[in-house]
């Protein structure tokens, strides 16, 4: 099984956060899909791999937030995600519950120690998902370091969340929720968020206020889709080897359902399913359009010190000719 990501050409990175109008069926075909085999008939009858130089490689780890109040509402009544009671929803206890327990899977699986840093969304129930998943330990007043979340944030009931061995925090506007008409979809203020998540870098959006989110639009389906090709496409600008991304279920959902349509439908049916709350899934992600730029930082040169290097194979072959 040959297993490849690939992103749309694009002259520029994704570095604003407004709405692209780019629609769907214009990207489409600059997008290619996760390459599992080259015919039907390799899928059934036999196993072809892939192989590419590591640092055209990125591991994303998708995380979809834990369990909001506008989850339980919703679900008992649609019509709820129209209320204002659920304005920048924030977790219930069963959803803090989740993410206590996928915490103790990242740390016993090792992953947390992996990550170079984690990008969450900007909305109190990601954030809180986020911090509560891939935080340090309890924070302790006097401790110089800040803490990624203070105790008892939004009346939660939580401790605070400690910055200390945790990998960095940044929220990025491109990785919200479908955009408008559901107050649970609008963000508070950043000056509001500030103090609760000290150790969150907010520094990459734009706009204190939540100019986004309109009352009476709300973002197609398609200009999702559009928008997260690019959110992976500006991650090709990032440094980072090992992501974790803390998202919505409809942004995740049209993201990756961009990719996988080459797949055996099994791996196409796993990768473009609807995520569970605070169910993770990870991808690595193939750079072969020269997005990314960065050198390998594991190859070595060889010849040093310099000496005869001609391969015995290639000796054979002349001493053939002779």
């Amino acid at each position: 099984m040959q297993f490849i990501t690939t992103f749309p050409s694009c002259s520029s990175p994704f570095l604003n956060h407004h709405i692209s109008s780019v629609s769907f069926r214009s990207i489409r075909p600059r997008l290619s899909s996760i390459r599992c085999s080259s015919s039907s008939s390799e899928m059934e009858g036999s196993t072809s791999t892939g192989m590419y130089p590591l640092q055209r490689c990125k591991t994303l780890h998708f995380v979809r937030h834990a369990q909001g109040i506008h989850n339980v509402a919703g679900d008992k009544d649609y019509s709820a995600y129209m209320s204002y009671d659920y304005f920048d929803a924030h977790l219930t206890d069963v959803g803090w519950s989740q993410v206590d327990n996928l915490r103790k899977h990242v740390q016993k699986t090792g992953l947390v120690k992996k990550l170079d840093l984690v990008i969450t969304s900007p909305l109190l129930r990601t954030m809180q998902t986020a911090v509560g998943v891939f935080g340090g330990e309890g924070y302790t007043d006097g401790i110089s370091a800040p803490p990624l979340m203070v105790e008892n944030a939004f009346n939660s009931g939580r401790p605070a969340v400690s910055s200390l061995g945790s990998p960095a925090f940044l929220a990025v506007e491109s990785c919200r929720e479908h955009l408008g008409e559901h107050p649970c979809d609008k963000r508070r203020s950043i000056t509001e968020y500030r103090p609760t998540f000290p150790a969150i870098d907010f520094s990459l959006i734009e706009n204190d206020e939540d100019v986004l989110w309109k009352p009476d639009v709300r973002e197609k389906n398609e200009e999702v889709t559009a928008r997260g090709a690019k959110f992976i496409n500006w991650l090709w600008t990032r440094e980072e080897k090992e992501i974790a991304i803390v998202s919505h279920s409809g942004f995740l959902y049209h993201t990756l359902s961009n990719f996988g349509q080459d797949c055996h439908p099994s791996i196409q049916e796993d990768m473009c399913k609807h995520f569970a709350n605070c169910e993770l899934r990870s991808v690595v992600l193939v750079d072969r359009s020269m997005i990314g730029a960065a050198a390998s930082s594991t190859n070595y040169p060889g010849k040093v010190p310099s000496g005869l290097d001609k391969p015995s194979d290639q000796s054979e072959s002349q001493s053939d000719k002779i």
